[in-house]
């Protein structure tokens, strides 16, 4: 955990930000994996926040998503699709920046991955059917605005 001076906030606020980055393989007929939509693994912990921040959060598809009907989302527990729009699995493709409900390019603006303020844990959650496979790695880029603020891997 950070504990950051006025003076530290400041500066991290006024650059860039702070970056993490998770991967995440689905393997959604495996019981329990994060592509298992009823099993406990779903939804899957994708970064632990501390404090408030603000936020900007999208995924590179390393490996197209495959799961006949399949969605995926991402948020916090109290709106699962805060941070991404839920999204057809299988529309997620290799190379492709998957930032809304359409993912379709692997070239984007940086203003496309809005900013929003986050008080609580990111999380992904599978729906409608299981994600059978595929990988994507989670792109965040963070400033704190509470002296207690951090961001880390779950």
């Amino acid at each position: 955990m950070n504990n950051w001076t006025r003076g530290q906030i400041a500066e991290a606020s006024a650059g860039v930000g702070v970056y993490a980055a998770k991967s995440m393989t689905f393997a959604g007929g495996t019981t329990n994996d994060p592509g298992d939509f009823d099993g406990t693994g779903n939804p899957a912990d994708l970064f632990t926040v501390t404090g408030t921040v603000l936020m900007k959060l999208f995924a590179t598809c390393d490996t197209d998503l495959a799961g006949a009907t399949a969605t995926v989302e991402v948020g916090t527990a109290k709106n699962t699709a805060g941070l991404i729009a839920q999204t057809t699995a299988t529309d997620i493709a290799q190379n492709e920046i998957w930032h809304d409900n359409a993912p379709d390019s692997s070239v984007e603006l940086s203003s496309v991955a809005t900013e929003k303020i986050v008080n609580q844990d990111v999380i992904q959650t599978a729906g409608t059917a299981n994600i059978t496979s595929g990988a994507l790695t989670y792109h965040c880029i963070w400033k704190p605005l509470t002296i207690d603020a951090n961001v880390v891997v779950a």
